[in-house]
């Protein structure tokens, strides 16, 4: 399907991925990056280069980008937790429009869901403190003991807990080729956002159904306008 085509199709679920698609956490996740890796020596001056911890899950990360495996991935872990918990899961911004295309959404009578890697305490509390709380039916995401930290598994877990037996009708909206295979493995479409920390090819090679290079993009595509 052509990325600028709007969509033709109802959806009347909705799921979306939280970090880069409904808030930007570049802050309070790259900073408590850095202060995880400076425990092992590792120094980073340019957090920009951490931004690739945006979206995938921190045992992932560390060990694929840092090589922290066993003991240390999980040390990695509790020393990025420390400050995260403390400072960096307010070190955050709110997309401009994105509450109100969320509040458009809700009040036509769409179901919307979070589905985040995140761990579902943090994901919880961010939610409510930029008031999104309201329009979600449920947040669902990760373990902090690292269950369920896979965007397929949030996703058929967000399915089950909302008693939704069949992806007709639903499309996962994230900014990562993560949430575009985490769509398809539950044979759902997808729509990958521009102005998180995904790149077009990216999105584009993970096999999104729709592009949106904004939310008034997003709008247009969920909205079937």
């Amino acid at each position: 399907m052509n990325n600028m085509d709007k969509s033709t199709k109802r959806y009347d679920i909705i799921l979306f991925d939280l970090d880069g698609t409904l808030t930007n956490p570049k802050e309070g996740i790259t900073k408590s990056v850095a202060y995880a890796l400076s425990h092992f020596g590792i120094y980073v001056n340019d957090l920009d280069e951490l931004c690739k911890f945006i979206g995938p899950s921190l045992e992932f990360s560390f060990r694929k980008y840092y090589g922290l495996e066993g003991a240390d991935n999980a040390l990695a872990i509790q020393k990025y937790r420390e400050i995260f918990s403390r400072e960096g899961i307010w070190q955050n911004a709110e997309y401009p429009g994105m509450k109100e295309l969320l509040e458009k959404l809700y009040k036509a009578g769409k179901r919307l869901i979070v589905a985040t890697a995140k761990p579902t305490v943090y994901a919880e509390k961010i939610i409510e403190h930029f008031g999104m709380a309201k329009f979600f039916e449920k947040v669902a995401g990760s373990e902090l003991n690292g269950q369920r930290s896979e965007k397929d598994e949030v996703i058929a877990h967000a399915m089950k807990e909302c008693g939704i037996a069949s992806p007709e009708g639903c499309v996962m909206v994230g900014d990562r080729e993560y949430d575009i295979w985490g769509a398809k493995n539950n044979n759902m479409d997808s729509v990958g956002v521009l102005y998180g920390f995904g790149t077009r090819e990216e999105l584009e090679a993970a096999g999104a159904t729709y592009i949106a290079k904004d939310i008034d993009e997003l709008a247009e595509i969920l909205s079937g306008e």
